[in-house]
């Protein structure tokens, strides 16, 4: 045992050696180009006959963005640096066979999953290595970083009521997912690599409100479109306050902003019940 933990150790130091002898930018085409790959090779198989390769996407989505980012990671952050681009993987698979089969709905597919891939990627790396070098970068990194987690809750959100679940697991897959986004969120405010207590109780808490909406959404005559995105709505609100709080910039415009935008889609989601 203790042999072969030493050369498993030797190992990862060599592929760490020879890893990053290749650029950096070069090594995030890469992990792109085979995770998109591994997409496209998904979307030829029926979903009932292919639902290994949600585990083929937390693997490789774990290994190529450990690939790509390789250096630095630390503590809490081999969690947070990883998880957008495993869930928005796996959210993007599961999504896709809500769409008929066909290359007119594939191709655009693909190339929309290959450039959000993309970007998410080096949205972990601007985390992980360039925040304190230019508070610019770190903005633009976690606009984009919130916007993916828009399109992914929207997409699971969706794809899990489709399936016509118990309440029960509607709610409980609900609060998982929000949780997890919401600790994401928060912990990218401040990047602590030990994460405080007040970045588990607000991650908590938003999946602990969309976990009650999604339980009250599912006695609703809804579709899973408009009930899915009611749900994101009230995520990007309720997550958006709590990003400004927590960096001391909810001013009252602010508020009315988030407020307003739930508020809207609240009024569009009560018109489209089918009494």
């Amino acid at each position: 045992m203790f042999k072969e933990s030493l050369l498993m150790i030797k190992f990862i130091e060599f592929f760490q050696r020879k890893a990053l002898r290749v650029e950096k930018r070069f090594r995030f085409v890469i992990s792109s180009f085979l995770l998109t790959s591994l997409m496209l090779a998904s979307t030829f198989f029926f979903f009932e006959k292919s639902i290994f390769f949600i585990f083929l996407f937390l693997i490789f989505g774990y290994a190529l963005t450990y690939f790509s980012l390789l250096e630095g990671i630390e503590n809490i952050e081999w969690f947070t640096l990883f998880f957008m681009p495993i869930i928005l993987s796996v959210s993007f698979y599961l999504f896709y066979f809500l769409f008929p089969v066909r290359w007119l709905t594939r191709l655009p597919f693909i190339v929309l999953y290959g450039i959000s891939i993309y970007a998410v990627l080096l949205c972990s790396n601007i985390f992980n290595v360039g925040v304190e070098k230019s508070l610019q970068l770190y903005r633009a990194a976690f606009s984009i970083n919130f916007f993916y987690q828009m399109v992914v809750s929207f997409l699971i959100y969706n794809t899990l009521f489709s399936f016509k679940l118990n309440f029960v697991f509607n709610a409980i897959l609900v609060f998982l997912t929000s949780f997890l986004l919401g600790f994401q969120l928060v912990w990218s405010v401040k990047l602590d690599l030990h994460p405080k207590k007040i970045t588990i109780l607000l991650g908590f808490f938003v999946g602990l409100i969309l976990g009650e909406l999604a339980l009250i959404g599912s006695f609703v005559p809804l579709k899973s479109t408009i009930l899915a995105l009611f749900l994101t709505s009230s995520y990007y609100s309720l997550s958006g306050l709590i990003y400004n709080y927590l960096d001391q910039r909810l001013f009252k415009e602010t508020v009315r902003e988030f407020v307003t935008v739930w508020i809207a889609v609240f009024v569009i989601t009560v018109l489209s019940i089918s009494w």
